[in-house]
């Protein structure tokens, strides 16, 4: 053998190590198996709800059935894979980790912050959820500008995108921040505040059960933000891709703003009830 012979032979031999280090990330992947995968061979899509959510999730604890526009949809994307849905409960605080740390193939009704995002990814939305005002009576401003004013007293629960958006768009506004958003809501109803910012699922059932807190008012510029799905992330797309295909095609055939308005009518919110500038 020449010495182009053995660099050639060695070249081959070089190459087929670099492909089979090259390949053994898939195999361990496909030994591991993917998110996708693993439903279609279990035959079981796991989610999680959340007790007192409502119209997002909500929990009869007489029979312990699970209803709420998330469970709509979490059941028809377990349908849409030939699979039966496999509920667990959990907190908006503990979701990301328990898709982190693989109890859960996928959660409903997150908002998609880029802390969020270092370790989990999402969807495209399934909404976009409009910032609204419940405001005293006699306060009907039409824009946020009105509101940024130092002696507009604004109610917030800590840490919430609620917080966040005040905190960015009112910051001459004084906020009064509260631990939940129950206690925010009752500081206006108090006295307290002037007006609470809550997203639009929120504040319309607020308003239905207690509409002694105040009205619900959607200052412009009109904001909206993204409620997506979180998922695991992992190498494979192939499980986030047919949740936004899924998503696409229950949108754009109006499935999606049904499965939400039939469970804002669960809580007494009719369409009616729903102010114009409101959309899902």
């Amino acid at each position: 053998m020449n010495r182009r012979e053995f660099a050639g032979l060695f070249g081959l031999a070089g190459a087929g190590i670099a492909a089979t280090a090259l390949a053994t990330p898939a195999i361990a992947q496909q030994a591991t198996g993917s998110t996708f995968d693993k439903i279609r061979s279990s035959k079981k899509l796991r989610v999680a709800g959340i007790v007192g959510t409502e119209p997002y999730y909500h929990k009869d604890i007489a029979t312990g059935e699970w209803t709420g526009f998330c469970m709509s949809m979490a059941r028809d994307l377990a349908k849409s894979l030939e699979a039966e849905v496999e509920i667990s409960e959990t907190t908006w605080g503990n979701a990301v980790l328990d898709l982190q740390s693989n109890k859960i193939d996928i959660m409903f009704g997150l908002s998609p912050t880029p802390s969020r995002a270092l370790v989990v990814e999402f969807t495209r939305p399934i909404m976009q959820n409009t910032f609204t005002i419940i405001a005293k009576p006699g306060l009907e401003p039409k824009t946020w500008e009105e509101l940024n004013k130092p002696e507009v007293r604004i109610a917030v629960d800590i840490g919430s995108t609620h917080d966040l958006f005040a905190r960015r768009v009112l910051p001459k506004a004084t906020l009064v921040a509260l631990k939940t958003p129950d206690d925010a809501t009752l500081a206006v109803q108090a006295g307290r505040a002037d007006a609470v910012i809550q997203v639009a699922m929120l504040s319309l059932v607020t308003v239905k059960k207690n509409p002694r807190v105040g009205k619900i008012v959607v200052p412009g510029p009109i904001v909206r933000q993204p409620t997506c799905a979180g998922v695991r992330a992992e190498d494979s797309p192939r499980f986030r891709t047919f949740v936004d295909n899924w998503l696409e095609y229950n949108r754009s055939s109006g499935v999606v703003t049904e499965w939400i308005t039939n469970s804002l009518a669960l809580v007494g919110v009719q369409k009616q009830d729903i102010p114009a500038d409101i959309q899902f």
